[in-house]
């Protein structure tokens, strides 16, 4: 009867409160990782008008959809992760607080914000069509739903989870490029190494940030490269990968005739950023992670979206 009470409180949550709730507990703010890639690709694709400009009467309006998408897609994305584990993470120290693990609020609240996100995001993807004739947004939204909600269970069969999580946010400049040029704009291979970047990078970052729950994942039975291979070997995977994620942005560096002299700057300080990174882990061990995961690998993101979208304008 007391875990019945629990759970049924919740319920009576407010839809606002419930969505601020959500909001609160996957971070929103962790959406810094994947959207100024997908601002960037838009901008590398961008519609131009005979001058060589960009056509901003166009590229306001794809942009703000864009913007909606990856909201939209990123909130469905967490919101899966969250109800998918909410039995593992009940039973971890570290996550036991997450909304609906501690029965806050009840897995009702959460296929409700499913519904509404996968809602969302369709009928932005639909808008392109139409208001600017391109109709792969809504062809690939189902499909693009799926790839980014197939992370959250890839943990319970294989340690290369971490790359699947790269692959879903790698999915944000590909989708924003065909949304935004269509679906020829595949055929640049900058856009392809920015994916391939993008992935990763992730799934470097990512291999760091479950050394946290190292010892937990291996007493569960759940698949990651710590719980795999350990501490030592974990962080080994991560520099390649990382040393692999830098030769693919600076594919899209040498690939790109937009780019010059301002996104270099950038490459180059996102490589000292990811170099310091493995510093602060090396140093700090455990202590150091928040910062090597959140606040050091946010910069690089910024810091590249930021450089790259000046580099096109200018």
């Amino acid at each position: 009867m007391e875990d019945h009470a629990q759970l049924a409180t919740p319920s009576r949550t407010p839809a606002l409160g419930s969505l601020l709730l959500i909001a609160r507990d996957i971070k929103l703010a962790h959406s810094v990782f994947a959207l100024p890639f997908a601002v960037l690709a838009a901008f590398m694709v961008a519609p131009r008008v005979e001058s060589g400009g960009i056509d901003w009467a166009g590229m306001a309006g794809l942009l703000a959809l864009v913007l909606v998408c990856m909201v939209a897609a990123r909130t469905w994305a967490m919101v899966v992760n969250r109800l998918a584990d909410r039995k593992i993470d009940a039973a971890n120290p570290r996550t036991k607080g997450r909304v609906f693990a501690s029965g806050e609020l009840s897995p009702r609240s959460g296929w409700l914000a499913l519904m509404a996100c996968a809602g969302l995001f369709l009928a932005a993807c639909a808008l392109f069509g139409v208001f600017f004739g391109n109709w792969w947004p809504v062809a690939l939204g189902v499909p693009v739903l799926a790839w980014i909600a197939f992370y959250s269970f890839t943990k319970r069969f294989t340690w290369l989870c971490h790359v699947f999580l790269g692959g879903a946010l790698a999915a944000s400049p590909l989708a924003a490029a065909i949304a935004v040029g269509g679906i020829g704009t595949m055929a640049e291979p900058a856009l392809w190494l920015l994916a391939g970047m993008v992935l990763l990078w992730v799934a470097g970052f990512d291999a760091i940030y479950a050394l946290q729950d190292l010892d937990f994942d291996r007493e569960a039975g759940l698949r990651s490269i710590p719980a795999r291979f350990g501490w030592k070997r974990a962080n080994v995977l991560s520099r390649v990968m990382h040393v692999a994620a830098v030769s693919c942005l600076i594919g899209v560096l040498l690939t790109t005739p937009a780019f010059g002299v301002v996104f270099g700057v950038g490459v180059l300080a996102a490589i000292g950023l990811l170099v310091y990174e493995h510093v602060v882990l090396a140093r700090r061990g455990a202590a150091g992670i928040p910062m090597a995961f959140f606040t050091l690998n946010g910069m690089v993101s910024i810091l590249l979206g930021l450089t790259g979208v000046v580099d096109v304008l200018v």
